[in-house]
């Protein structure tokens, strides 16, 4: 979200003629604006803008919607009512933000991205895109709209290309041999075209992941700990990436991660303790002076 623009009030000190008209002192009687004529009138700013007349100064703008939004949002544990794994989550993304999510093992992270891509269905609440209830969309259709990448890639039999391509394909639509092979030479994965999937090492199929996601131009992308499961290298590699895609494209984004690191890079963090959320604001409010 573009940050509110800051307006600075700005003294000057400095005008002599400023200066000596407070010096003056006006005899009693004496008019301010005694050089116009008696018979002037002011002209009313309504004629010189008619704008004004219509929109007071005083109006706000309007608040944009949000492109996606939890309400209360709880899921209890399967089989024991009385447990939740998440209870009663509210909050907003708006296009083009980015919120990290942070928060121990076991608080609820996972859940809660199942279930905005409606892996998992919640017990009570809503979830909204872009102001429609997800359970009205049909899941595939859901799916392509909000984009998930999980801590582990689960790539298709077939080649790196067809991966790739599988989204559009579902909706009709053809990506060109081209575009793919110049996606992935811009992860580091040249003439990777036509290699079997499978065959992939883990930071591989992870960037092979990322672009399948991003095929379908998703409105909103989860990223599940993407890195979690990759050793130093790939990890800082592949968080590289994403965080450079993220920003170049400008994506929405929810983005669960155990770094403070990239916590630090999001717009805001929303902090998740016992499955309840107990911080959401910007990276200095909720993160202090923790170290990565």
């Amino acid at each position: 979200m573009p940050e509110p623009a800051t307006i600075r009030a700005k003294s000057y000190t400095g005008s002599s003629a400023l200066h000596s008209i407070e010096r003056k002192t006006r005899p009693p009687g004496s008019q301010m604006f005694s050089n116009f004529p008696a018979s002037s009138a002011f002209t009313p700013a309504s004629a010189i803008c008619p704008t004004l007349e219509r929109q007071p100064m005083h109006a706000n703008p309007p608040i944009p919607r949000p492109i996606l939004e939890c309400r209360n949002l709880s899921r209890a544990l399967p089989g024991d009512p009385g447990r939740f794994l998440l209870r009663n989550i509210s909050f907003a993304l708006y296009s083009g933000e980015r919120i990290a999510i942070v928060g121990p093992s076991g608080a609820g992270k996972s859940t809660l991205l199942r279930l905005i891509n409606r892996l998992d269905e919640p017990t009570s609440g809503a979830i909204l895109l872009d102001g429609e209830d997800t359970r009205a969309l049909p899941p595939q259709a859901l799916r392509r709209r909000i984009g998930l990448m999980m801590q582990r890639a689960y790539l298709f039999s077939g080649s790196v290309r067809q991966n790739i391509a599988y989204g559009p394909a579902q909706q009709n639509q053809q990506i060109s041999d081209a575009e793919i092979d110049a996606w992935l030479s811009d992860v580091g994965l040249p003439g990777y075209g036509e290699r079997d999937a499978q065959t992939l090492s883990g930071g591989e199929a992870q960037r092979v992941a990322l672009l399948r996601a991003l095929a379908n131009q998703p409105e909103v992308l989860l990223l599940d700990e993407p890195t979690a499961a990759l050793d130093e290298e790939n990890r800082r590699s592949v968080e590289e990436l994403i965080a450079r895609l993220i920003q170049e494209r400008q994506l929405t984004c929810l983005w669960v991660t155990h770094s403070l690191e990239q916590a630090r890079l999001a717009n805001r963090v929303l902090r998740l303790e016992a499955g309840q959320l107990t911080a959401l604001g910007t990276p200095a409010q909720v993160l202090g002076e923790l170290q990565p």
